[in-house]
Formats: structure tokens, sequence, C-alpha cells
């Protein structure tokens, strides 16, 4: 009696035990194709690119904003081959913000221009935030090119897009981006989505006109360097005493 009375009390403590586990969520992993979207995908880029207004609207309010900030990059984003030594200056990245409303009667609430510039790399993105978001919130759209050029040479020129995505409600993102060859192997084909990426580096020049971007980025650009840190000066030798006569 003894031992059915122990065997029963170990059975609900197992029970309880065993209620009390939280259950594991489940872990739902999107892969996103950027380089040949599905055919939905590609249309709803097409959809998304088609509602920018050429000609938009805006309203009396605007912003800008100019900034330097820290790139702090930790041993984990380290790419194979690299030196995990720190470098002798700490890399940091430029950047100017442009941020203007449409009118009430536009789909898109406002536009966001965005270029910034590091030792490497200098890139434009471009950001049209939907007014009322049902399925489509946002629509970026990204170029880059080399720091070899100056921020106004870039400027100048109309950089061909790299990267275009669709950020969605309750559904995972759209992105298209241009893929170079691996290592072993040709590259993707991406023949067709040459007019997606055409009708997207249009818009880019587009909204770098109406913002007056070449204008405005190196006028703040300029400004932040004002605030650069001084270079320490160098030392001077030390004169050695001249030798006396004897």
């Amino acid at each position: 009696m003894l031992q059915r009375f122990f065997l029963l009390l170990i059975s609900i403590g197992a029970v309880s035990a065993a209620a009390q586990q939280p259950s594991q969520p489940q872990v739902k992993v999107n892969v996103l194709n950027v380089c040949s979207p599905s055919p939905e995908e590609k249309e709803a880029i097409v959809s998304a690119l088609t509602r920018i207004p050429k000609q938009p609207l805006f309203s009396p309010d605007f912003e800008v904003d100019r900034g330097r900030t820290s790139l702090q990059e930790g041993p984990g984003f380290l790419q194979p081959g690299q030196s995990g030594q720190d470098s002798s200056q700490s890399a940091t990245a430029t950047w100017v913000r442009i941020r203007r409303e449409f009118s009430f009667q536009a789909m898109f609430s406002t536009v966001q221009y965005s270029f910034s510039q590091d030792a490497k790399t200098m890139m434009e993105t471009l950001v049209f935030r939907v007014r009322d978001p049902k399925d489509l919130m946002q629509v970026s759209i990204e170029d880059s090119a080399s720091s070899v050029t100056s921020p106004s040479g870039m400027l100048s020129t109309n950089t061909p897009v790299s990267r275009i995505k669709l950020e969605r409600f309750g559904k995972s993102s759209v992105v298209l981006a241009r893929c170079p060859a691996p290592e072993a192997g040709p590259a993707p084909d991406q023949s067709a989505y040459g007019p997606l990426f055409q009708n997207a580096s249009d818009i880019v020049a587009n909204y770098r006109s109406l913002l007056r971007a070449a204008r405005v980025v190196p006028d703040e650009l300029a400004r932040v360097d004002l605030f650069a840190p001084s270079k320490p000066l160098p030392k001077a030798a030390a004169r050695k005493p001249a030798p006396k006569n004897k």
C-alpha cells in the first residue's frame, strides 16, 4: 500500500513538472531570393515603383539632418582573412538626411533621402513611407559608389541602383539586388529585372533633383567637418647641442 502511494506521488510530480515546462516557440525562417524574385514579387515591385509620384506636391514642412557616426564592428563582423587587430584610427561615417512631406492626397506620407560616406563607400538611400499601410508599408531604393571620388562627383552622375526593398504589413519583405558572380561560376542572369533597376535609378535621379541633394549634401558635409577632431601636431625633432670648441 505504501509503495503504491509513493508511485502515485511520483506520477503527480511528473505531470506537474511537464505542465510547468514552457512550450518551445516555433521559429519561422523566411529565405529571400534577392537575385531573382518570383513573378509575384516582381509584380509587387513594379506596382510599388509605379505609385511613386514623378511630380509630387510637397507640404511646407521639411527636415535636414547631418552628423558623424562611429563604426564599431566587433570580431563577429570580420570576414574570412581579415585581421582581428584594431586599426589606429576608428572608422567613422558622415551622413546627411533630407525629409519632405507629401500633400494629404498622396499615397505616401514622407520621402527621406540619405547620403552617407565612410573611408570606402558612398551610399544614397531613398525611402518612401506609405500614409495608410494596409499591405505595403515602405519602399527603399539604394545605390552606392566607391569613395575614390568626391560626394559632389557622385551626386552629379546617375549611379545605377543596386537594391530595391519593399516592406509589407504582415508579410515578408520583397528584395531585389544586383548579384555579382560567385567565386566558381557565372553571374546570375538578371536581364529580366533590368527595367526595374532602370526605373528605380530614374526615381532616385528625379528626387535627388527635387530635394536639391546635389547642393544641400556637400554644404551639410562641410558643416560636419567643422566638428572633426583635430589631428595632433607632429612633434618637433629634438635639436642636438652644438659641439663645444676646444
